[in-house]
């Protein structure tokens, strides 16, 4: 699920840094697994999207439900939340030309998400945060990662988060202190495969090939899956795998059929293999071997 996205700093946390890889051993992984973060790692029904949804509120006095936001998603062109809170708003307004609100600023928008999504105090002590940002379900645990470290695979970032949300979850809810991470500012907004390239370079430790490691990115959107496809067509020799997972809202049984409707949508844009849930990439895994 998409985070904020914009070159922007929205607190007072450093800005990301050109990230630096790290010491990997010599020899080359069995093969490469970078993540998306917003519904892949963390769940974000309960904050982004509640925070997209309650800016809409705040502007215009209509809240969106999980359905339209999917649909928007859906079209592969929205991954910014904030864009994304714009246009809804932009066509609320075209449906009901009768409705009274004016569409604000986009810096003031970014201010009043902000405010939804890491409370009070945006620019304050993250240990202080009071926002929706607390309400963020992990969708795996720390041996996740030391698992497909165990199994051969290197592993990364590459998300819209913006920095300091990134590096809280991935930090303090997770324990990953130097985790390999492309976040908000660090390259273009996807579908761009700029970031995605960057970091597989960077881990894989060897030019793009035939015969490098199979490169995987899992995702949760149609953006996710288009950034797979225009990196294959960037570097035709490499491998490079789309594994897509649809998102915790829709995997309760009485979404099934919303589930299966999204999943669709997935495997259209291209996605190689759906997932039922993000752990399940520990089986995914095991068949590189």
């Amino acid at each position: 699920m998409s985070a904020l996205k914009n070159s922007r700093q929205t607190t007072n946390l450093p800005a990301a840094q050109p990230w630096t890889p790290l010491d990997r051993p010599s020899t080359p992984p069995l093969g490469l697994l970078l993540f998306d973060i917003d519904g892949v790692i963390r769940d974000v029904a309960g904050s982004y999207r509640r925070a997209l949804q309650s800016t809409v509120e705040h502007y215009s006095g209509w809240r969106p439900d999980p359905a339209c936001i999917d649909a928007l998603k859906g079209e592969g062109s929205w991954n910014n939340d904030w864009d994304a809170s714009l246009e809804l708003l932009r066509r609320h307004q075209a449906k009901d030309p009768g409705v009274s609100f004016s569409l604000p600023e986009r810096e003031a928008l970014v201010d009043v998400f902000s405010g939804f999504y890491f409370g009070s105090d945006p620019e304050g002590d993250p240990s202080a945060w009071d926002g929706y940002i607390c309400d963020e379900p992990l969708l795996v645990s720390p041996t996740f990662f030391s698992d497909l470290s165990a199994r051969g695979l290197r592993w990364g970032f590459v998300s819209g988060a913006e920095p300091p949300s990134a590096r809280f979850l991935l930090a303090n809810r997770l324990g990953l202190h130097e985790a390999p991470l492309i976040a908000m500012g660090d390259a273009p907004d996807k579908p761009d495969p700029s970031g995605l390239l960057r970091m597989a370079s960077s881990l894989l430790g060897q030019p793009f090939s035939a015969a490098s490691p199979t490169v995987a990115y899992l995702g949760d959107t149609v953006a996710d899956v288009q950034t797979v496809i225009q990196a294959r067509s960037q570097c035709p020799d490499q491998r490079f795998v789309s594994l897509a997972v649809a998102p915790p809202h829709l995997q309760s049984p009485d979404q099934k059929a919303a589930r299966d409707d999204y999943e669709q949508r997935l495997r259209e844009a291209g996605a190689d293999v759906i997932l039922p849930e993000t752990r399940a990439a520990l089986d995914w895994a095991a068949t590189l071997g």
